[in-house]
């Protein structure tokens, strides 16, 4: 899978996407990230990428003439040489909640994401009306100052759908809100020592008895 992320801030990137499992499953060529700094298509000597809104208000929001030069500029690079079409989805609070439904639906359909991340009082509703947005997202019900740390947890997210990135294939399959566990929230999990400070593993678990511990593991879902 590829994405491409539009941002003002690119360097917030560094830490959650270039360590562990996503750098991993970078080094492996299973996930390709690629970053694109917003002001580099910015306006003017200072490289403008915000106005005042119209109508008034407090804030500023990001000027669609500079997020669509974007959008079309990552775009058309791939479209053109792969002919390849992204979805691109813009992260914001008013966008669909993000679910592990969402996130396995969004894996399984597209190859390729571009991922806007709006900043100030969000984007031109021009860009989302003319159709360079396919798709908003939002990771819960509160606003943050960007949408750069709803899009590492929407790539955080996808990535561990994508086959080969974990070590063991079941380990996304069986975990909380999977398919497998009925949309519901895991069974607990031990392990060694058996016994710490009075507090003792359940014997079923050590007990080698596979049919009774998958029973013991379904009754135990939250």
């Amino acid at each position: 899978m590829r994405i491409d992320i539009l941002t003002l801030f690119p360097g917030m990137f560094t830490g959650p996407l270039t360590e562990s499992i996503l750098q991993r499953a970078q080094d492996e060529e299973l996930l390709e990230i690629n970053f694109h700094d917003i002001r580099d298509f910015g306006i003017g000597q200072y490289k403008q990428v915000d106005d005042k809104p119209y109508g008034g208000g407090a804030g500023m929001l990001m000027r669609a003439d500079v997020l669509v030069d974007a959008i079309e500029e990552v775009e058309g690079r791939r479209t053109k040489d792969e002919g390849a079409k992204p979805h691109k989805v813009y992260l914001s609070p008013r966008g669909e909640r993000l679910t592990q439904p969402k996130v396995e639906t969004i894996a399984r359909d597209h190859e390729w994401l571009i991922l806007v991340c709006g900043h100030y009082e969000g984007i031109d509703q021009r860009v989302i009306d003319g159709g360079w947005i396919d798709e908003e997202i939002s990771i819960g019900d509160y606003v943050l100052t960007g949408g750069e740390l709803p899009a590492m947890v929407l790539i955080d997210s996808i990535a561990r759908q994508i086959p080969g990135v974990l070590g063991k294939d079941l380990s996304a399959e069986e975990e909380s809100f999977s398919a497998a566990l009925d949309r519901k929230k895991e069974y607990p999990h031990y392990t060694r020592p058996d016994e710490f400070r009075s507090l003792r593993v359940p014997d079923v678990l050590i007990s080698g008895h596979h049919a009774e511990i998958e029973k013991w593991r379904k009754e135990n879902l939250f």
